[in-house]
C-alpha cells in the first residue's frame, strides 16, 4: 500500500527562503495535484489551539438535543442550516449523515440573522478558522500558479473575494453499514476543499487507479483536495478526484469541510496564460461562476454525467451557450 500513501506538503518549507528546499516542496505539490488531486498539509499556519477549540465546539453542537439543532434547520431555498439525512433504501446506497452548512466568506454574503443564531463559542471559532483557511488557500493557489507556470495575477484576481462555505458533518454509527454511505461518490464542484477530521474514526476514501484508498489523517494536518474548478482552470493538468465516505457500524465520525470557489461575479475557464491554440488548446469552455453553479444543479446537467463533462469542449467545439 506504500504507493497509495497520500502526499504530505509542508507549508513552511513551501514558503522557505531556501530556494532549493522551496523548489523541491513545490515540485511535490505539483505532483500531488497532478497524480492524486489530494494531499495533506502540515505546518499550515492555523493555530493548533484554535483547531482543538473548533473540534470541541463542533462535537458539542452535534450532541445538542435535536430540538436545539432544529432551531437552525435549513429553510426551503436556502443553503445554510442544519439538516438530517438518515435514509436507508432497499434499492441503492444512500447518504447517512447530519450536516450543518454555513456561508462564511465573503462576509457580505452571510445571512446575519442566521449567523447570529449559531452558538457563540462555535461562531467565534468558525470565524477565526475561516480567516486562517482563506490565508492558507491563497498561499496554496499562488504556489499552484507558479508550478503550472500560470500568470500569478490571473489566479489572484479570480480568488480575491472567493466564496467560502463550510459543511460540518456528523456520521452516526449505522447498524446496516453495507446499505448506506456517509457521502456518495462525487467530485467537488468548487476550487479547493480543506477538510479537518474532528475525531479518530476513519471513513473518507479516494478513488485511485480504480481502487478505493482510505485516508488516514495525520494528527494536526489538514486534508486538501482539488475541485472541478481547478481542473478546468489548469486545463486538465490538475485532477479533481472522486471520493466518498463510508460508515462505521459502531463509532461516529465528525469532520468539517471548507469549500473555496472563485469570486461569485467572475468568469473562468482554462487560464488564458496556459492556452496556446496551436500546441495547447482549451479543453474546457469559459463560463461565469454564476452560470457554472446554476448548471451544476440543473436536472442531470442537461444530459451530461458530471459538471466536468458539461464544461468540456467536445471535438474541439464547445457549446458556448449558457
Amino acid at each position: 500500500m506504500a504507493k497509495y500513501s497520500i502526499p504530505v506538503i509542508d507549508v513552511e518549507v513551501l514558503l522557505s527562503r531556501e530556494s532549493v528546499l522551496a523548489d523541491s516542496e513545490l515540485e511535490k505539490l505539483h505532483s500531488a495535484c497532478q497524480d492524486w488531486g489530494f494531499f495533506q498539509v502540515v505546518n499550515h499556519g492555523v493555530s493548533s489551539l484554535l483547531i482543538e477549540k473548533l473540534k470541541s465546539e463542533i462535537h458539542n453542537f452535534f450532541h445538542l438535543p435535536f430540538e436545539e439543532k432544529r432551531k437552525l434547520q435549513q429553510e426551503p431555498g436556502h443553503v445554510d442550516g442544519f439538516r438530517q439525512h438518515l435514509a436507508v433504501s432497499d434499492d441503492q446506497k444512500t447518504d447517512w449523515s447530519d450536516f450543518f452548512f454555513i456561508t462564511a466568506q465573503p462576509t457580505h454574503l452571510r445571512n446575519p440573522q442566521f449567523f447570529a443564531r449559531i452558538p457563540f463559542p462555535l461562531r467565534k471559532a468558525l470565524e477565526a478558522y475561516s480567516s486562517g483557511l482563506k490565508t492558507l488557500t491563497m498561499i496554496l493557489l499562488g504556489k499552484m500558479a507558479k508550478a503550472l507556470k500560470m500568470d500569478a495575477d490571473e489566479m489572484e484576481e479570480l480568488f480575491t473575494d472567493c466564496l467560502q462555505r463550510m459543511k460540518m458533518n456528523y456520521y452516526p454509527p449505522c447498524p446496516k453499514p453495507q446499505q448506506v454511505l456517509g457521502l456518495l461518490p462525487h467530485t467537488d464542484a468548487g476550487a479547493l476543499s480543506i477538510v479537518l477530521q474532528i475525531n479518530e474514526t476513519e471513513g473518507l476514501q479516494i478513488r485511485k487507479d480504480g481502487k478505493w484508498v482510505p485516508v488516514k489523517p495525520i494528527p494536526g494536518a489538514l486534508l486538501v483536495n482539488i475541485g472541478d474548478m481547478i481542473e478546468i482552470l489548469s486545463n486538465g493538468a490538475y485532477r479533481s478526484m472522486e471520493h466518498r465516505v463510508i460508515i462505521n457500524p459502531t463509532m461516529e465520525r465528525l469532520s468539517i469541510a471548507t469549500f473555496h470557489s472563485m469570486n461569485p461575479d467572475a468568469e473562468f475557464g482554462p487560464a488564458l496564460s496556459l492556452i496556446d491554440p496551436t500546441h495547447q488548446p482549451a479543453l474546457f469552455r469559459r463560463e461565469t461562476v454564476e452560470n457554472y453553479f446554476r448548471n451544476l444543479f440543473a436536472p442531470k446537467l442537461n444530459g451530461k454525467t458530471s459538471n466536468l463533462d458539461f464544461m468540456k469542449i467536445e471535438n474541439g467545439r464547445g457549446d458556448q451557450s449558457s
